[in-house]
């Protein structure tokens, strides 16, 4: 992805600050005659953790795929002013390799190839290094996702449904990690969530994506009482 100047330019429901790591402009993507993304505009500050929820079908993975330069936009405008990772949904490790070859590609394209920070962050991963990384439970494997991911010391990091077929127990924790994350090194986050109560509780700001567009945004907390939020993903009325 092409690293361009930071501007300030006007949004459907506000402005862009000129300091936004992430931001895009009327996004638009489309596959063949079909419209996943229509005109979205979102931005991601240094050092915010915002959320992305919405419905299957929303174009959430489309959106992320798009800002790694996998799709590419119909029209539209992205601006990275940092280093951006991304987390894939489904975390598409290499099963046959070892936890830490695994890591090791997340530096492929320069930097330390040291996966001892990684330890540091997920202590579990130091004693499976030498797994091979199919064998290991779907918790482990994404964690292995986001270390290698943040083996190329990334200033963003994208990621796509950290929740996906994974015990509460194990989220909660992997989160936590991720909170600590941003808290300690100042790792902006980016997170594309089915589950909106996760997201909402860890974030400061959060997009609702639906149809292709942006339906609202605000503070996570606003957001998580809004009756129409709160009944469309967080599963009834906004207690009183």
């Amino acid at each position: 992805m092409k690293l361009l100047e930071s501007v300030e330019q006007p949004t459907p429901n506000g402005s862009i600050p000129s300091d936004a790591l992430l931001a895009t402009y009327n996004l638009v993507v489309r596959y063949g005659a079909a419209v996943a993304l229509d005109g979205v505009s979102m931005y991601v500050g240094k050092g915010e953790m915002v959320a992305l929820i919405g419905p299957n079908g929303a174009g959430k993975s489309t959106l992320l795929n798009t800002l790694s330069g996998i799709n590419r936009p119909a029209a539209g405008k992205i601006i990275c002013n940092g280093k951006l990772a991304h987390v894939p949904e489904g975390r598409q490790l290499f099963p046959e390799l070892t936890v830490e070859d695994n890591l090791r590609l997340g530096a492929y394209r320069g930097g330390s190839r040291d996966p001892s920070p990684m330890y540091e962050l997920f202590p579990q991963l130091h004693r499976l290094r030498h797994r091979r990384a199919g064998g290991l439970s779907g918790g482990e494997q994404q964690m292995v996702a986001i270390g290698r991911a943040l083996m190329a010391h990334p200033d963003i990091v994208a990621v796509d449904e950290l929740s996906q077929g994974l015990a509460p127990i194990v989220v909660s924790d992997i989160a936590n990690h991720l909170v600590s994350l941003n808290k300690q090194n100042g790792t902006a986050v980016l997170l594309v969530e089915q589950n909106a109560q996760l997201a909402l509780d860890i974030t400061s700001r959060a997009y609702v994506l639906e149809n292709g567009r942006i339906s609202k945004e605000g503070r996570s907390a606003d957001l998580a009482r809004d009756p129409a939020v709160h009944k469309a993903y967080l599963g009834g009325q906004v207690s009183r």
